[in-house]
């Protein structure tokens, strides 16, 4: 990506965060809330995205031999806490056997990092057009035009990301909110979910900060979404997709980054599927039931019952020739309590622990660019006749955000 684009990104993705939900009640550590709360958030990674995961080499080698990179799976463990530790922090997931990670896996708490001053960050320069909603043309009132300077200063329009949804099941972990914390992945194991790695079975966490939880979980990662995206004489793009049997929503984006003169500004233009112009914040990550539920009835996630949406002829061509693209399927979730739940809400409930499952699907793809095994096995510098390769053609240099899937295409370097 470039760097002008990452920092576009970034800045959006803080703001953004503005509205991602922090709902008070068993995340705070308030008279009978939980010791220790646990997380885990599950996704199975597809197109793009797998060859991005920690664990996607994989995918990277097979579209390099012009094979369909195949799906990955990645995992995010939090633990929570409002103990102190006994002597250095320690904990470990002990995983069922189907993982593939071993006997366990370390939680660890990070350092708190010290200052050593202040960060020069420099602000982006150049705008950013945000069109939204399913269809072969944009609605009324589209594109919203942002002024990155002015964004960067806090001055954006209202409304522009996506609510807050206050459900209980949305509570987080982290540092600001534990007093001790601790997580997984991170640099003290290198290990990485294969394809083939399941959660089924038997969790057991131990630390010398928290009780001990344990549970079942009876729920696995997701399938992975297939996503196509067919151009229409218009211009605009079908985007379909294979429905999911435990999806409870759909939601898309497409995005690109193009530097204007110099390199020093960046034109961006970025949509959404939502049926208002509120993007991002939660859905951004994992989310339960309850909050996509509350999504689709506001029209920002599509229902899982939809299976395909039409990217406005507007928005490709102001995205120029190649936009990113993403398809996230939000899923199941299950929790776990000690001691559980009473059926009887008028009796109090004190837990010791709580811990939640999160799932979801996700699928990266590059707008007009269907079939990327297929123009990985069309790049091969042989003569015809298959004999010696030919003299090598010089490509062009890779630019913006169709550069990294042009450049692992070979299309370009």
């Amino acid at each position: 990506m470039h760097k002008l684009a990452m920092k576009a990104a970034f800045l959006l993705a803080a703001c953004s965060t503005l509205a991602v939900p922090t709902s008070p009640g068993m995340s705070q550590r308030a008279s009978g809330a939980p010791v220790a709360r646990y997380t885990i958030d599950a996704g199975t990674l597809s197109g793009f995205a797998a060859m991005s995961s920690e664990g996607g080499m994989a995918s990277a080698l097979a579209m390099m031999r012009g094979e369909s990179p195949g799906p990955a799976h990645e995992m995010i463990l939090r633990l929570g806490s409002n103990r102190d530790a006994s002597g250095d922090p320690k904990a470990d997931h002990f995983m069922p056997t189907g993982a593939a990670l071993g006997t366990s896996v370390p939680l660890v708490t990070p350092r708190r990092a010290q200052s050593e001053g202040t960060y020069d960050f420099e602000r982006p320069k150049g705008r950013l057009r945000i069109y939204w909603g399913c269809g072969e043309r944009a609605g009324p009132g589209q594109p919203v035009v942002i002024d990155f300077s002015k964004m960067a200063a806090g001055q954006y329009p209202p409304d522009l990301f996506a609510p807050a949804v206050n459900i209980p099941e949305e509570w987080r972990i982290s540092p600001s909110n534990s007093r001790t914390y601790g997580d997984w992945p991170n640099e003290k194991a290198r290990k990485h979910l294969s394809a083939q790695s399941s959660l089924l079975g038997r969790h057991r966490i131990v630390g010398n900060y928290s009780p001990e939880i344990g549970f079942e979980l009876d729920r696995d990662f997701m399938a992975p979404l297939q996503v196509r995206n067919t151009a229409m004489p218009s211009g605009a793009y079908v985007l379909d997709w294979t429905g999911i049997p435990d999806a409870t929503g759909y939601y898309a984006w497409v995005m690109s980054g193009q530097a204007g003169g110099g390199g020093e500004s960046l034109d961006m233009v970025w949509w959404a599927s939502s049926a208002t112009r509120a993007f991002g914040g939660p859905m951004w990550d994992w989310m339960s039931p309850a909050a996509v539920a509350t999504l689709v009835s506001a029209k920002t996630v599509m229902p899982p019952s939809q299976t395909s949406c039409t990217v406005p002829a507007e928005v490709a061509a102001a995205g120029g020739e190649a936009m990113m693209g993403n398809l996230s399927a939000f899923g199941p979730q299950r929790d776990f309590a000690f001691p559980p739940r009473p059926a009887d809400p008028k009796i109090a409930w004190n837990p010791e622990w709580i811990a939640r499952v999160r799932f979801r699907s996700t699928s990266m793809f590059m707008l007009g660019m269907d079939d990327m095994a297929g123009m990985m096995a069309g790049t091969d510098d042989r003569n015809p006749d298959g004999g010696n390769p030919a003299e090598p053609v010089r490509k062009p240099k890779c630019k913006g955000l169709a550069g990294i899937a042009k450049r692992a295409a070979g299309l370009c370097e």
